[in-house]
C-alpha cells in the first residue's frame, strides 16, 4: 500500500473528524511496499515519534535521521516522505491535527499572534526533538500525554487534548520565534517543487520527457533540472524511475497482472529494461519480488 494522495500530492485521509480534528495512528514502515511512503503533504500539523527503530524522515530539502524514543514536527502543508534505515523496520506513532484547535477561527488574536508566524513560516518545516535541547524533552513529554489520552478517552478527551494542544503550541512559540525569521525559504520553489512532482503522479504511466514536464511549470528545462536537484537531491530522472519502481511494487502486490502489463502501466514501454531496472533497484526480480511478498501473505 502506499498513502493515497490527489493530483496535487494532498492526502485523501481524513485526520480525525470535522467536529475534533485530532487523529492518532500506530504505524509501521513495513506496511508499505517498499519500506517507505511516498511524497505528500497535507494542511494538517504532524507529530511523529518512534516507538521501535529508527527511520530517516525527508521534509522539504532536509533530511532526518529518527531513532526510538525521538520525534518530529512537521509543519501545515510541508512536503514529507519516510523510509527505512538499513532495511530495518520502524514503528511510529503520528498525531496530526488541525491548527484550528488551537486558534479557534480565522483572523482570531491567537492566529495572528501565535499561529500564524508558525504555519506560514516557509523556513519552519519541521523540527527534529533529537534532545539536542533542554526543551526537546518537555515536547515529548507532550506528544506522549497525548497518545495516552488517545488511548483512554476519558469524558474530557477533548478538553484534556486541547489543553496539551496549547501547552505544546506555547513551548513551540517560545522557542522557535526568534530565530527561524532569520532563514530564508524560496517559497516559489517550493511550490514549483509540488508542480512537478504531480505533473509526475499524474503522468507516470505516459512517456515523460524533460520538455513536457518542465513546460508543465512554465519554466525552461535546465532551470527545471537545476530546481529539482537542488531541492530534491536527487535528479529528475532518477526521481521518476524511482516512484515507478515504487508503483509498480503495487501492482505486483496487489494484482495479478503479467510483468509486461506492469512495465507499460508503470511507464516502461521495455518489460526487459523494466525487470533490468527493478532489479538494480531493488536486488531481485519483479517475479522474484511478487512470489516473496505473496508468501509473507
Amino acid at each position: 500500500m502506499q498513502i493515497k494522495t490527489d493530483q496535487f500530492k494532498h492526502e485523501i485521509k481524513e485526520h480525525g473528524n470535522y467536529n475534533f480534528p485530532f487523529l492518532v495512528s500506530n504505524e509501521k514502515l513495513s506496511k508499505y511496499e517498499s519500506g517507505s511512503f511516498l511524497w505528500h503533504w497535507h494542511p494538517e500539523i504532524e507529530l511523529t515519534i518512534v516507538t521501535n527503530g529508527q527511520m530517516l524522515y525527508k521534509v522539504n530539502t532536509e533530511s532526518y535521521f529518527l531513532r526510538h524514543g525521538q520525534a518530529l514536527f512537521g509543519n501545515s502543508s510541508a512536503l514529507h516522505a519516510g523510509c527505512m534505515f538499513d532495511h530495518q523496520d520502524c514503528e511510529y506513532i503520528s498525531i496530526t491535527f488541525d491548527p484550528k484547535l488551537i486558534y479557534g477561527y480565522d483572523n482570531s488574536m491567537i492566529y495572528i499572534k501565535y499561529v500564524k508566524p508558525i504555519i506560514q513560516n516557509f523556513s519552519l518545516a519541521a523540527i527534529h526533538f533529537d534532545l539536542s535541547a533542554a526543551w526537546h524533552q518537555d515536547m515529548i513529554c507532550i506528544i506522549q500525554d497525548m497518545i495516552q489520552i488517545d488511548s483512554e478517552k476519558y469524558m474530557t478527551y477533548e478538553l484534556d487534548i486541547l489543553t496539551k494542544l496549547e501547552g505544546f503550541w506555547k513551548l513551540l512559540f517560545f522557542n522557535t520565534h526568534k530565530t527561524t525569521s532569520e532563514i530564508p525559504f524560496d517559497k516559489k520553489s517550493y511550490d514549483r517543487i509540488r508542480d512537478i512532482i504531480s505533473f509526475i503522479e499524474s503522468n507516470y504511466s505516459s512517456r515523460l520527457t524533460l520538455e513536457n514536464i518542465s513546460e508543465s511549470i512554465h519554466i525552461c528545462r535546465s532551470e527545471c533540472c537545476r530546481l529539482f536537484k537542488k531541492y530534491m537531491q536527487i535528479s529528475l530522472f532518477d526521481f521518476i524511475t524511482q516512484y515507478r519502481i515504487e508503483k509498480s511494487m503495487e501492482y505486483l502486490t496487489s494484482t495479478n497482472l503479467s510483468i509486461t502489463e506492469i512495465a507499460v502501466l508503470t511507464g516502461f514501454n521495455d518489460s526487459n529494461y523494466f525487470s533490468k531496472v527493478f532489479r538494480s533497484r531493488k536486488g531481485c526480480s519483479p517475479t522474484q519480488y511478487r512470489n516473496f511478498k505473496h508468501k509473507e501473505l
